[in-house]
Formats: C-alpha cells, structure tokens, sequence
C-alpha cells in the first residue's frame, strides 16, 4: 500500500504532460508500454483513460516509443539522407526536412532543395564575400586568372567550388581578345556572366550561363559565392609566358597569382633557360609585391609625394641643406628598389637585382631578354581596395 502511494503522485503528472499538445511538423503516435502487460496505445493531443487500471503501477518501469507515419524504415531514410547529401551537397538539415516534406521521394525532395537554395542564395547575395581562389588557364601565347570569392575559407577548400572556378577560368580563356605586344587587360564579370559553360561534374553538370551556375554553386555551398572578374595576359609568338600561384591547393588554383611575360629577341633562342628564369621572377613577383615595372613607370605624382615625406624626415634631424639633398636622394634609390621590379633584389639569390639577373640570362641564351609586363593578384584585393576607398569617401564627407 505504502508503495502504491509513493508512485500515485508521478503518475499523475506524467499523465497531465500526456494531456499537453504537441507541435510538431511530423504526425507521429505515443505509446506507452507496462512491462509484464499488454501496451496501450492512445493519441498525444488526447489525455490517457486509466480507469481500466486497478493498479496501474503493477509493471516495473514505463517508457516511450515514437513511430513516423513514413513508408520508408529508419535505415532506408539514412540511406535517403545520405544520397540526397551526396547528391546537391546541401547542410543536413536542410536535406532531412526536404525529405519529410515530400515523404522522403528523393527526386521531389531535390527539386525542392534547389528552388529553395536558389531563393537563399539571392537573399544572401548582398554578404561580402572576401574569401575564395583564383584560377588560372593557360595556353602557349594567353593566360587568364579568374577570381571566385565566397564568404569562408572553410567554402573555398571545398572541392565542387575549385572545380567551378577551373571551370570559369577555361571558359575564359576560349573568349576572344586583343593579341597585342604583352598586353594584360581586365576583364568585368559582367563579360563572363552571359558565357555559357558545359559543366561535367557529378553535383554540377549541364550546359549554363555562369551566372546560373554560380547561382546554383551558392545555393549548395550556403554562402555568397560572386564572380569577382578576371585578367587576360598575351604575350608575342617569340615571347614565353610564365605563371605562378602561391598557396595552392590543387594545380590551376591559387590565393594568390603571378604572371609574367618575356620577350626575347632571338626566336631561336633555348626556351627552356628562359622559361625556367620567368618562373622564378613570377614567383618574385607574388613575394616583392612591385608597384612599377621601371622607375620611368613611377608617376610624377607618387614621385613628388614620397619626396615630400623623405624631405620633412631628413630636416627632423637638423643637418645642413647638402646632407638633407643627399639623404633624400638615398632613401629615394631604396624607394625604387622596393617598388620597382627591376630595381628589387632577387628573392632566390639578393646578390642580384631584376636587371642583373635578366642581363645574365640574356648573355646565356644570347640573346636580349625583357620583361613585356607583369601582373600579381590576390584574393579579395580588390574588394578590400574599395572598401577601403568608400570608407574614405565616407571620413571626407563627415568632415
């Protein structure tokens, strides 16, 4: 008696949370089971009779089960989950609840996974996306680097966004363009989003616009993906091109780009030597960072303003005017040779500079080797360079 007693008072709480609504997307029933009787099933909206029960407590333990009213049985909706996943590379969650909507049909389920993935996307298009890879396609006489920003590294590591990128910078490279003397042109994204690819990928596939195909690539990936424009680089029949990419995770794709045109005078003149030399100044080109290719190429301007600092600098010491003249000229001459490619020393070997090392090689080949021109891109850069440029804007005119 004393036992029935102790237990009365939980049971009869257990049966007002019984009586509680439920909310709950999926239809699914309660049973609640004794041990040593016969389970008795009833609905979770409706309150439990207990009134066949002379003693309800004559079972040790109570416990619950809870049955989806789905045709398909818990590992066939692991499997459903899994393949929907593999499929459009969408978050889990959002594939399981596509799932339950459409009563795990996997086909009705990733229509729905992709008109709702588009939707997202948009809404999200107005994120900054600072992340993401260059890429870069080349053939013997053109080079072209695409940029695909996203908002995460984490996305930019993933495989279906480097294929899409290699793919852009492809697509790109088949555009027709001006073949002039090492000429290096930019190239908008809204050139690029009216191009129609033909993608081969098992989550990504079909003949689209890139427009679409990034669209679609957002959707998947749960981010902002944008097209953040392109660099088309040509270089003469006699000239070598030469690239490098720095932190690269796969060949083709890159944080960060060199190109590098060479002309050399001899067309006879041995490649290989010369292409060698191009791609370690490329690589130089990523690590120095230059501003100008010759000192020629130094604005006026910028000139006149770094003269300015130098100058103020020097009088803060107090010597005569000839020592301020030639402490401005020096630090000028060290100015040059951390902007000016030319005048930078060598990263491979800092005996020499740019100049004395093309010297070098054009005595080894016989024949006279320049550099046509050059270019070094980075991800974000150019996003970051406006927003820079806004916040400017933005200083000035609360001033």
């Amino acid at each position: 008696m004393g036992f029935t007693r102790g237990v009365k008072r939980p049971i009869e709480m257990l049966c007002k949370r019984l009586n509680t609504p439920v909310n709950c997307s999926h239809s699914y029933s309660t049973s609640l089971v004794y041990r040593k009787m016969s389970c008795t099933k009833f609905s979770v909206n409706k309150p439990m009779d207990t009134s066949n029960y002379s003693n309800p407590i004559h079972g040790i333990g109570i416990f619950f089960t809870r049955n989806y009213s789905s045709k398909a049985s818990a590992p066939e909706q692991m499997n459903l989950i899994k393949q929907l996943r593999e499929r459009t590379s969408a978050p889990i969650k959002d594939v399981k609840s596509a799932l339950i909507a459409c009563d795990w049909d996997i086909e009705s389920a990733q229509k729905e996974l992709r008109k709702k993935g588009v939707v997202i996307a948009s809404k999200k298009s107005s994120r900054i996306a600072a992340e993401g890879l260059l890429a870069l396609a080349q053939k013997k006489e053109k080079a072209v680097v695409v940029e695909l920003n996203c908002e995460s590294d984490f996305v930019a590591r993933n495989e279906i966004f480097q294929y899409m990128a290699l793919s852009l910078a492809k697509s790109a490279l088949l555009l027709e363009g001006s073949k002039q003397s090492s000429c290096t042109m930019l190239v908008g994204p809204e050139c690029l989003e009216d191009l129609k690819m033909n993608l081969d990928h098992p989550k990504l596939n079909g003949e689209k616009t890139v427009q679409n195909a990034i669209t679609e690539l957002a959707a998947m990936m749960g981010e902002n993906v944008r097209l953040g424009g392109a660099f088309t680089m040509f270089v003469p029949s006699y000239g070598v091109l030469s690239t490098y990419l720095h932190q690269s995770p796969q060949p083709g794709v890159g944080r960060i780009a060199g190109l590098l045109s060479l002309e050399v005078e001899d067309q006879n003149a041995p490649r290989d030597v010369i292409q060698r030399v191009g791609s370690e100044i490329a690589m130089h080109v990523v690590a120095a960072k230059p501003l100008f290719l010759v000192k020629e190429d130094v604005s006026s301007d910028a000139l006149g303003h770094e003269r300015e600092i130098l100058k103020s600098q020097a009088e803060s010491t107090g010597k005569s005017q000839m020592a301020i003249d030639k402490m401005v000229e020096g630090r000028l001459r060290k100015y040059f040779e951390e902007v000016v490619l030319m005048e930078q020393k060598f990263v491979v070997d800092d005996t020499l500079n740019i100049k004395t090392l093309l010297n070098n090689v054009s005595k080894e080949v016989g024949s006279a080797v320049k550099i046509g021109n050059y270019l070094r891109m980075e991800v974000g850069e150019r996003l970051r360079r406006l927003e820079a440029s806004s916040k400017t804007e933005s200083l000035a005119e609360a001033a």
